[in-house]
């Protein structure tokens, strides 16, 4: 983490496919942000430039995900785990600060827990919580709004703000997700965490959520956080899931920060 790196900006070949990636370069602690479910490596801008300079942004597009990055056969949650390791590795990059938010925050707890040796600390943004979510009437509102939301798709891809996914593969994305949620899944995973760790939790609800689902499965942190003191929660904010990146990038910020100085 002494040596100088200068920026560089390219695609990082993974598996069959390859992933459109920007390094900062420079001196400081790698910091390696792992995205939303179908969103793109420009939601941090305002986190890295709260940050600053001092520090070594890693941002990558996961697959189908963006302008640039190419279309696989694997879209599972453990590719996006080998992901990151790629990413890591092309970039020379040995030990790094994990930032995820929403499905990244699971990518984050799921590798640091993997990676106790690497990680030098995870910052988890509204996401990895223990709760059992998914059921077979969640999963049929799963199924029913991706392929409601499937007509304009095609029409918004050519900007990068959707995925190359279809509907389907999207809403068995996200169905995965909600398996990997469930508290006998995740639980341990959270439990076996050994780096320094932190939350920053949204209010309200998010895409597909109805009345307080959301505030009940991030309640489920209070058992996670008292069982491991390595985990804490480092805030609440007054944005949602959705805004939380625009709208409270300074306490994920400051999260980082605070992670870094443990």
């Amino acid at each position: 983490m002494t040596s100088t790196v200068t920026p560089w900006t390219g695609m990082i070949p993974v598996d069959d496919t390859a992933l459109a990636c920007t390094d900062t370069g420079g001196t400081g602690i790698p910091v390696v942000y792992l995205n939303g479910q179908f969103a793109t490596q420009g939601y941090w801008k305002r986190v890295i430039a709260g940050l600053g300079p001092g520090w070594r942004h890693i941002t990558y597009d996961e697959r189908a995900r963006g302008r640039k990055s190419k279309t696989s056969a694997d879209y599972s949650f453990e590719a996006g785990i080998r992901d990151i390791d790629a990413v890591l590795a092309a970039r020379g990059v040995d030990r790094a600060l994990i930032v995820g938010w929403s499905y990244g925050a699971f990518l984050g707890a799921h590798w640091a827990g993997r990676n106790p040796d690497r990680a030098i600390g995870a910052v988890l943004v509204d996401g990895a919580m223990p709760h059992d979510w998914l059921d077979d009437a969640m999963e049929e509102r799963i199924r029913k709004m991706f392929k409601r939301m499937a007509w304009f798709m095609p029409l918004l891809r050519p900007t990068g703000l959707v995925p190359r996914l279809s509907a389907e593969q999207q809403a068995t994305s996200n169905i995965e997700l909600g398996r990997i949620s469930r508290e006998g899944e995740l639980g341990p995973v959270m439990d076996g965490i050994t780096v320094p760790t932190r939350y920053v939790l949204a209010s309200g609800t998010s895409l597909g959520s109805k009345g307080d689902e959301q505030e009940v499965i991030r309640a489920s942190l209070d058992k996670v956080v008292a069982r491991n003191p390595h985990i804490r929660i480092s805030a609440k904010v007054p944005s949602n899931h959705s805004m939380i990146l625009r709208k409270d990038h300074a306490a994920v910020a400051a999260a980082i920060r605070e992670v870094a100085a443990v």
